[in-house]
């Protein structure tokens, strides 16, 4: 009974924050009258970076989530913020130009990121190669060590995949309130109360990965556990 009411309890805390999220940002996803602007958020994020001097950065429409490429210096959104005329729309604009913004500004820790997420692409190619001839290795060498090895190359890409998430985490805040939020204040993009909401939902922008960034510290954990047995 007691592991029972654990895992529902660790489903919940895995499962809330995605929840949340979604919820929020679908939240201030129909203009009605109160919310409702009269540009688009790719109208929004244009402006934005026009007026920090960024007009070389492109902004496009995507299929994928919302995000910023480094690699090409472009902000990227999906349809329904890309032509949205929603407080959603704007917000996740502004915390995606946030991101422009930091990169311009060399911030270290949206560097850190790119690298790690760079790295971990190639660690998890690697480890994909170890584990497809692990069993080869093991049958022709059957050592203690050679398992340990294994195990621990298998593991590899979920140890990098928590750093990165404990990375992106500040990132991602930075992005909303040190930089999107001041921009839709000064800029005057905001209606009148909206302030609370605009908070809202670049929270729910900030914390988009941290589902994600639980779910590996578990498995992590869970591994790092198994190995210890």
């Amino acid at each position: 009974m007691l592991w029972l009411v654990l895992a529902i309890l660790a489903a919940g805390v895995l499962c809330f924050p995605g929840y949340w999220v979604r919820r929020t940002l679908r939240k201030y996803s129909e203009p009605g009258d109160r919310y409702r602007r009269q540009g688009t958020g790719a109208d929004l994020a244009r402006h934005l970076l026009a007026h920090q001097g960024l007009a070389n950065v492109a902004v496009e429409m995507t299929a994928a989530a919302d995000h910023y490429d480094p690699s090409s210096c472009t902000v990227r959104l999906t349809e329904s913020h890309y032509a949205g005329h929603s407080l959603t729309a704007i917000a996740v604009a502004a915390h995606e130009v946030g991101h422009a913004l930091q990169h311009a500004d060399r911030n270290p820790l949206l560097g850190l990121r790119t690298r790690m997420v760079r790295g971990l692409q190639q660690v998890q190619i690697l480890a994909r190669i170890a584990l497809i001839g692990a069993p080869l290795v093991l049958l022709l060498t059957r050592s203690p060590t050679t398992a340990a090895a294994t195990a621990m190359v298998a593991i590899a890409p979920l140890a990098l995949g928590a750093m990165v998430h404990l990375v992106t985490l500040p990132v991602e805040l930075d992005a909303s309130f040190n930089r999107a939020l001041p921009l839709l204040v000064q800029g005057r993009h905001l209606h009148p109360g909206d302030l609370p909401h605009a908070r809202r939902i670049l929270t729910a922008a900030a914390l988009t990965y941290l589902g994600n960034a639980l779910l590996a510290a578990l498995s992590l954990g869970y591994w790092l556990r198994a190995l210890r047995r």
